[in-house]
């Protein structure tokens, strides 16, 4: 059910500016605060260690929230849980800011968590409503930007902020936009409803919830404390087992959290399952190239971070003809190509070193945000090719999670292989360093190559009712444009 006084290519003119620049702020701060942890912990009089449970928080609160978005958007409509989202995440930024002790910052920071939990999926749930099936591609082509350059825009934004301003200001710079959101929330999100109010799954938001969190902890804490064999292997077989008891319990019950079934439609389980083991090689550039950059060659932390800009301007270029490119050859054809394209840029990144030109940086990073915007955009889109529009938000939560892990055990599986590589070696010594780079740059392109294989699965015609090809006029899976 729609309820909107707006008209209907106002909303689709604006809405996608709006969920983008959310999205954007959402995603540029699971990363901005890294940079500032030595000063923060300067002004709160604590060490820098101490101050690992404000990164941590965040990640927890995201891993609980976003699985109680779809039931909220559907019960309370997607206006009014889309701006409470974004209200809370601007009130707690602010309070982020005013924090005089570490358990007030920890406190704000799991309530920015919460809000920020609910906005990605609900946006995207209201793109997916709004636009047609054969627009949706350009919609999410436009979207996914955010996604992409915000974890690289964010330790070198909170790097010049900190050294310019001061750690507060790092949460500061969400008011603004936040309140321009809010404005905008109320004249272009359209309030989308559930056509009838299912119970809240309580039993599973406790076992999925809890298992993700658990999860979550264990990949943000990798590589930051010793935990023992037997600490580590007891507390990864709990969140198998809480999981595992959730995907049983999802089986039996009416009304679940997270509707598995909807892994049967071959489209979303390709897009969601290929999407995860894909940013197992994609998500630790992130963390990687930055290394690379400033230990490999010697590069100060601003010329680093102005390395990672070709790869965003990319990925804005790739926007432009994502959907050409997928209506022409498919998203089979594309999805195998691009996948193994992406793991070729990966693996040329082990021959950077010093005296390697900058003019080649540039080109591979450039390569690098081509690829990766037009496989998000793909993946993206795709997931939704199939889904009956009552499921939207349910398909929307599901993806949402599995992203939101799937960047975790990214982040982590990129440090686990640096490390292996690393060995015993001095982490001071920057030969030792960029060997072990280069090795793991080609251990996740190997990674990145593999997930192609998810890919051969599809088959010729699929997606086409979001390319516009040949299927794409089939009763069962195009609707009407919203209204």
């Amino acid at each position: 059910m729609l309820v909107t006084a707006t008209p209907a290519q106002t909303v689709k003119r604006y809405l996608p500016w709006l969920v983008a620049t959310v999205l954007f702020m959402e995603q540029l701060d699971s990363t901005i605060v890294n940079t500032a942890v030595p000063s923060m912990a300067k002004s709160l009089n604590v060490t820098p260690l101490s101050l690992k449970a404000v990164v941590t928080s965040y990640i927890l609160s995201l891993a609980v929230g976003i699985p109680l978005s779809g039931w909220l958007a559907d019960r309370f409509g997607t206006r009014r849980v889309f701006g409470t989202a974004v209200a809370v995440f601007t009130t707690a930024s602010i309070l982020c800011g005013l924090s005089v002790s570490v358990p007030m910052l920890v406190a704000a920071r799991i309530l920015q968590g919460m809000g920020a939990a609910l906005m990605t999926p609900v946006g995207r749930l209201a793109i997916v409503r709004t636009f047609a099936k054969s627009e949706l591609l350009g919609a999410m082509s436009f979207i996914i930007i955010p996604a992409l350059i915000g974890p690289l825009l964010g330790p070198t934004v909170g790097g010049l902020i900190v050294h310019w301003l001061s750690w507060r200001e790092i949460f500061f710079v969400n008011v603004p936009v936040g309140l321009v959101a809010l404005w905008s929330i109320r004249r272009y999100m359209p309030d989308y409803q559930g056509e009838s109010r299912r119970p809240l799954d309580v039993v599973g938001l406790a076992l999925f919830g809890s298992g993700t969190a658990l999860v979550s902890w264990l990949l943000e804490i990798f590589g930051e404390h010793q935990l023992d064999t037997t600490s580590t292997c007891v507390l990864i077989a709990l969140s198998v087992g809480l999981l595992s008891a959730y995907a049983v319990h999802a089986s039996r019950t009416p009304h679940p959290l997270l509707d598995l079934a909807l892994f049967k439609t071959r489209t979303f389980r390709v897009a969601v399952a290929g999407g995860f083991v894909t940013r197992l090689g994609i998500g630790g550039l992130p963390f990687l190239l930055p290394l690379l950059y400033q230990v490999g060659l010697g590069l100060p932390a601003w010329e680093s971070g102005l390395l990672m800009m070709p790869s965003a301007a990319a990925a804005m270029g790739m926007k432009l003809i994502a959907p050409r490119l997928l209506r022409r050859y498919g998203y089979r054809r594309i999805l195998i190509v691009n996948t193994v394209m992406i793991g070729v840029t990966i693996s040329l990144f082990a021959l950077v070193r010093a005296g390697t030109p900058l003019e080649v940086i540039v080109l591979l990073s450039l390569a690098q945000g081509f690829f990766n915007s037009l496989q998000f955009s793909s993946m993206n889109s795709m997931a939704y090719a199939d889904i009956d529009e009552r499921k939207s938000s349910m398909a929307s939560t599901i993806a949402s999670s599995m992203q939101q892990l799937s960047m975790s055990f990214g982040l982590a599986c990129g440090s686990l292989i640096a490390g292996w590589y690393l060995g015993s070696s001095p982490q001071t010594v920057h030969i030792a360093v960029t060997h072990a780079l280069h090795g793991a740059f080609v251990s996740l392109a190997a990674i990145t190559v593999i997930s192609s294989l998810f890919f051969w699965t599809l088959r010729p015609h699929d997606g086409e009712s979001v390319t516009g090809g040949r299927r794409a006029v089939t009763p069962d899976l195009v609707r009407a444009p919203a209204q």
